[in-house]
């Protein structure tokens, strides 16, 4: 980790969290019994977002600027699911999964725009000085 991280340990452990749910989706999703090549890239790239937020998870202020690509990714992933429908045999799991975007979503957001507020604090002390 960066020894210049103060954006908190809460952060730091969500994050971490955040990228441990995209690769257990990704590898479940690719290892599951009969996963098509669609399913298998999907999860490639799920898995591929657990990467970035791995890598935001040991420096977040450094890194914050590719959580927007996380926002966008899982609030269109809902979007789309929810538009195609969820079919009565996987509705629970996939209803769970799903949320779970949506949280990890609007947990990017809150840390990306109270980011801002506290580096606009920052600058403003450092100039006043």
């Amino acid at each position: 980790m960066s020894g210049n991280n103060d954006a908190g340990r809460g952060w730091v452990w969500f994050f971490w969290l955040a990228a441990i749910f995209n690769f257990a989706i990704g590898a479940a999703a690719m290892l599951g019994p009969t996963p098509t090549v669609d399913t298998r890239l999907v999860a490639v790239l799920v898995f591929a977002f657990g990467i970035i937020y791995a890598v935001t998870a040991r420096d977040p202020n450094r890194y914050a600027s590719v959580l927007w690509a996380g926002v966008f990714g899982k609030v269109a992933v809902v979007a789309l699911m929810v538009a195609a429908g969820l079919d009565d045999e996987s509705y629970g799991t996939t209803a769970i999964v799903l949320a779970l975007d949506l949280l990890f979503a609007f947990g990017f957001l809150i840390f990306l725009l109270t980011r801002s507020e506290v580096e606009d604090a920052a600058s403003a002390s450092i100039t006043q000085e």
